[in-house]
């Protein structure tokens, strides 16, 4: 038997409804980002650079572009024979075959997964997260504080303090409560979905609980550790951590990308974050374009002006087109002539000439107000805009539209097209 220090399980099954459209046929954790990247790759880069050779990928919700960009872990170094970088959907059983109804749920059903290693340690990752941390200096801190669970958190503005896992700390670190989405914190230590555990704990509490219906860690497995006498104790992380998980948090983190000093870098010698890499060719910029404080990607061509945007690879932006504080995602095409203002324009669209995305006054979306809001307004992976057509903030469009889906040439602010090919999201 391999016997591994401490192995990584990374919680990628998240669907992320809260990002509409852009998640309507691809998994939260495979959402583009920063023009060449995934979201996934964050993680999985930390885990490469924190020298952690074998990662479990946990997939279940719309997994294959997810398992595509993955392969056999080449971009990260993880195609190894002992360890590297294996995707665990759920399976059949011979009892019965069930879907991972939790976080911890997820883990317990790769139990079989992880005692092949026989780890001292496991180390829980989520997804869908954008930072960099070393998780090697956290477990030095597991191991000082003989800790049976680490819980890596860093504090937040009171105020929004109820949206987590919030952890009540002694002098020592050592967690004494904690509460889950507690309408009155007690504290600003938020948990960020990241945990070592001893494994003989790990097993102890998945077992004891396994019965639990949508058994979670924040709801179950802590709450178990904590009543059992286990050590717990909080890691305090004060870098750069940002939850992606909303359409307003996913345009800031990619528009703090293109800021003159980037709060959250991509270019570290020594911390480099790896990805799946095409084959393409160079961008090219034409002689009558102009692009300021944007990032343009490999395969990009630019006929018209860009501004304060994230351009991925292979997007063609037409002649007299204006682009402002926008993402667009792979191979979408823009017509000539256009102009978007705070889009997000997801991969594969099309969008005609003479079209002007992002104009008007604000005005709350009709279908998801809580979704589709900050102002901005998403086009969602393979959809097809018309020519002479105007879209207003606040709007989700999916799928091939046509002219006739415009009344008057318009979809007012806080309106919605979906169409039959464009998933429900």
């Amino acid at each position: 038997m391999i016997k591994k220090e401490m192995i990584a399980m990374l919680l990628a099954g998240g669907q992320g409804s809260r990002l509409g459209v852009l998640t309507a046929k691809v998994a939260k954790p495979a959402v583009a980002f920063g023009g060449k990247y995934r979201i996934i790759d964050f993680p999985l880069s930390n885990c490469i650079n924190s020298g952690i050779d074998t990662v479990g990928v946990l997939t279940q919700y719309q997994p294959l572009r997810l398992n595509t960009h993955i392969g056999i872990g080449i971009p990260w170094d993880l195609d190894k024979n002992e360890g590297g970088v294996t995707v665990l959907p759920p399976y059949e059983k011979s009892t019965n075959s069930e879907w991972y109804t939790g976080t911890a749920n997820a883990i317990f059903q790769n139990m079989d997964y992880m005692q092949q290693y026989n780890p001292d340690y496991v180390l829980i990752l989520s997804g869908d997260h954008i930072y960099k941390m070393d998780y090697e200096v956290m477990l030095d801190f597991h191991k000082a504080n003989k800790a049976d669970v680490t819980i890596a958190t860093m504090p937040v503005p009171i105020e929004e303090a109820s949206r987590f896992g919030i952890m009540v700390t002694d002098e020592k670190n050592q967690i004494t409560e904690f509460e889950e989405k507690p309408e009155k914190p007690s504290s600003n230590l938020a948990s960020m979905g990241i945990y070592i555990f001893s494994w003989p704990v790990l097993k102890e509490a998945l077992y004891a609980m396994k019965d639990q219906s949508n058994l979670d860690f924040g709801m179950h497995v802590l709450p178990y550790c904590r009543d059992n006498g286990k050590r717990l104790f909080a890691y305090e992380y004060n870098g750069y951590w940002k939850d992606v998980g909303t359409l307003g948090s996913y345009w800031e983190a990619n528009m703090e990308l293109v800021d003159i000093i980037p709060e959250f870098n991509l270019y570290e010698e020594f911390w480099k974050i790896y990805t799946k890499g095409d084959t393409i060719p160079p961008q090219y910029i034409s002689e009558d374009a102009i692009v300021e404080r944007s990032l343009i990607s490999e395969g990009a061509e630019i006929h018209g002006e860009v501004y304060n945007s994230v351009i991925s690879p292979n997007v063609v932006i037409g002649k007299g087109s204006v682009i402002r504080n926008s993402i667009i995602m792979s191979n979408t095409v823009i017509g000539e002539n256009c102009t978007t203002d705070k889009a997000i324009i997801a991969e594969d669209v099309v969008i005609g000439n003479h079209v002007h995305i992002g104009v008007g006054e604000e005005a709350e979306n009709v279908f998801k107000p809580k979704v589709y809001g900050f102002g901005i307004a998403t086009i969602g992976e393979k959809s097809v805009v018309p020519d002479n057509v105007q879209i207003g903030k606040n709007t989700a469009i999916s799928g091939v539209t046509e002219p006739a889906d415009y009344p008057e040439g318009l979809l007012a602010g806080g309106g919605v097209i979906m169409k039959e090919d464009g998933e429900e999201a």
